[in-house]
């Protein structure tokens, strides 16, 4: 089979195997494992952490924790954003409309920064 179809032998030997790893796992998986496992008392409980769940299994979470996530990965890609110009800052042909754009950049984030301040969003209360 040489060329075009050797390919496609190639990609069904691959597929072959991996059928054959699946059946054999969960096979072995059958065979191997009891019928009947000894469970402790209370295991399939919800929260298994040793300590008897109490009241419901719904909790609302705050909003400012998402605010505080989102407000990182801004500032996260800000500084992927800076890395690079600070890196070719001192390179010749560094002119003054890439110091025009970074500093459009950076003036929109610190906008940003500046109304989640004024909005007492940064305020951990």
């Amino acid at each position: 089979m040489d060329g075009y179809l050797g390919t496609y032998a190639t990609l069904g030997l691959v597929l072959a195997a991996g059928v054959l790893v699946f059946v054999g796992a969960f096979g072995a998986n059958k065979l191997l494992s009891p019928a009947h496992p000894a469970e402790p008392p209370g295991k399939r409980i919800a929260y298994e952490s040793g300590i008897d769940p109490v009241g419901g299994d719904w909790a609302q979470a705050q909003i400012r924790y998402y605010v505080y996530a989102y407000l990182y990965v801004l500032f996260a890609v800000e500084a992927v954003f800076l890395f690079p110009w600070a890196v070719i800052f001192d390179r010749p042909g560094f002119g003054v409309v890439t110091v025009a754009e970074m500093g459009i950049f950076v003036a929109v984030l610190a906008l940003g920064i500046l109304y989640a301040w004024r909005k007492k969003i940064l305020t951990w209360t």
